[in-house]
């Protein structure tokens, strides 16, 4: 696991919402975490990017004829603290690698509105502590059932259940030795040896 690497360049305004992020220019990524918002840069490498196809392809033939969705970065995920929030007052804000969507009520043209079923990042040294830390504490407040954190340098997949008191349990953590049998999901298992292969 990466540790004590830096977080990515962020904004030092006043706090930004929802409303402020779309009149961003569409060639800039960026993410708001509790008002705070931060650059998305510089591209995935090659490594992050196949690591995602290979996982967003299996997940999406298991769920193909099923009625959660799959989508992949860049797709919009906001966190309102009411249903009936506006843009103006929603100050969370994220583009996670891949998303698994159940409550198909959340989508919208261009996002999903509230929490999705399964989050999956793919750390690297720049966004290692966001992705741990900040994200892992918004997943948690906003209650998405499974986060789970790949990282390409060590092999390895952490990922958050939520328990019954609505907060995430420490981290069951897989190497691409394993067999990861997904919870909640009859018959879909991803081998975390094909996940990281020729890496």
């Amino acid at each position: 696991m990466v540790k004590n690497m830096p977080l990515p360049a962020k904004k030092e305004e006043n706090k930004f919402s929802y409303a402020d992020y779309l009149t961003w220019p569409g060639n800039e990524r960026w993410e708001i975490i509790n008002g705070v918002a931060y650059n998305m840069s510089p591209s995935p490498t090659r490594k992050h990017q196949k690591i995602s196809i290979k996982l967003a392809s299996k997940l999406y033939n298991y769920f193909e004829d099923k009625t959660c969705e799959v989508y992949e970065a860049p797709f919009d995920v906001k966190f309102p603290e009411d249903e009936k929030d506006r843009n103006e007052e929603i100050f969370n804000v994220v583009q996670p690698d891949i998303l698994v969507v159940c409550d198909l009520d959340k989508l919208e043209e261009n996002c999903c509105k509230g929490a999705p079923s399964i989050i999956i990042e793919i750390i690297s040294p720049s966004t290692a502590s966001k992705d741990f830390i900040k994200k892992r504490d918004l997943y948690e407040k906003n209650r998405v059932n499974q986060y789970w954190i790949l990282d390409p340098e060590e092999k390895e997949i952490f990922i958050f259940k939520l328990n019954d008191k609505s907060t995430y349990n420490k981290p069951e953590i897989y190497t691409r030795n394993d067999i990861i049998k997904v919870e909640g999901f009859e018959g879909l298992e991803i081998d975390a040896g094909l996940i990281f292969k020729d890496f």
